[in-house]
């Protein structure tokens, strides 16, 4: 211990000291860039890894909704013998359907088979009615009148319900549509890509609208393997069909074109939204008197005047009779 301390207060001993740990630190500075490696490089590789991760749950997603491009089932086959979709084709039901949140084959085979067999069934229901059951002193010419309504009825039938169910969808979306926008907003913000983003907020979103979780998750998708990520924002517009959305994809075109910041189109497309709905909140209270003015004239305004007059007439009843 002695030699030690007697060693330490050497001159000579303290200067080879500091020159080994001056030598020391000059080969770990020297090397360490050396072992630390290109950072680039690592991240591009996390973010390939990513992207083929999520390209693969995306396609995995897919399968599992079964959206399958073959439909071999007896509907198709019938659709298909007898060539329905030539003879009842619609130009514009492929895009309804879609919007509807009907995909593949399969949907559109049955809508034209309901198409094609629905006129049938609705003017053989009229038939018997009116001629067999009851028919409410009809001349003939009324008859006949009344079973051509029903084909046609059964005609337009399928198209009323698709139009219903893609209405009934898109005010879903857009219910959920400006909050999903904040939450993309955030997500971008914070350093993720689009496609994260996308993917984050369709798992998030999904309780309050699946509907609009479905579309992120197939926007995700499509953002993965197509080539042109500008068709994935069209697609998504495509099928919303609603004019708040077709701006949103449209900025988020523009915003990879021109390399403007996705945040600043993302904030100004939240607020435009959630004006938007507000607007139609608005709008719906507005009309919301002129829609109770039939019920209260036949249901509100008798009661009422039961509850005022009634207690005078039956006063004025009883001072009427015989011995009051």
């Amino acid at each position: 211990m002695e030699a030690f301390a007697e060693a330490l207060g050497n001159p000579g001993t303290l200067a080879s000291m500091l020159a080994a740990v001056a030598m020391f630190a000059t080969i770990v500075s020297v090397a360490m860039p050396m072992l630390k490696g290109d950072k680039l490089e690592t991240r591009l590789k996390q973010v390939t890894t990513q992207r083929e991760k999520l390209r693969r749950a995306s396609r995995e997603a897919l399968e599992k909704k079964g959206l399958k491009r073959e439909d071999t089932g007896a509907i198709s086959q019938i659709t298909g013998k007898l060539n329905l979709q030539k003879m009842l084709e619609d130009p514009n039901i492929q895009a309804k359907l879609v919007q509807a949140g009907l995909r593949g084959p399969r949907p559109l085979s049955i809508f034209y088979f309901c198409r094609f067999a629905l006129p049938f069934f609705g003017a053989l229901g009229v038939f018997t009615y009116v001629f067999l059951i009851n028919d409410h002193g009809l001349s003939p010419q009324m008859k006949m009148g009344s079973v051509v309504f029903g084909a046609a009825a059964g005609f337009y039938a399928p198209n009323l319900y698709i139009s219903n169910m893609a209405s009934k969808r898109q005010q879903s979306i857009m219910r959920a549509f400006p909050d999903a926008l904040d939450m993309l907003l955030i997500c971008v913000e914070s350093g993720m890509s689009i496609e994260l983003g996308f993917a984050k907020v369709g798992a998030e979103i999904g309780p309050a609208s699946p509907e609009l979780a479905e579309e992120f998750q197939l926007t995700t998708a499509e953002l993965a393997y197509l080539q042109e990520r500008r068709q994935a924002y069209e697609n998504l517009a495509k099928r919303t069909g609603h004019e708040g959305v077709k701006s949103v994809c449209m900025a988020l075109m523009q915003a990879e074109r021109y390399g403007t910041p996705l945040g600043d189109a993302l904030r100004v497309m939240a607020k435009e939204n959630r004006d938007m709905r507000m607007s139609e909140a608005e709008k719906k209270a507005a009309a919301l008197p002129a829609k109770l003015t039939v019920p209260m004239i036949l249901f509100f305004l008798p009661v009422l005047f039961l509850v005022v007059l009634g207690p005078a007439y039956i006063k004025y009843t009883e001072m009427n009779q015989p011995g009051s």
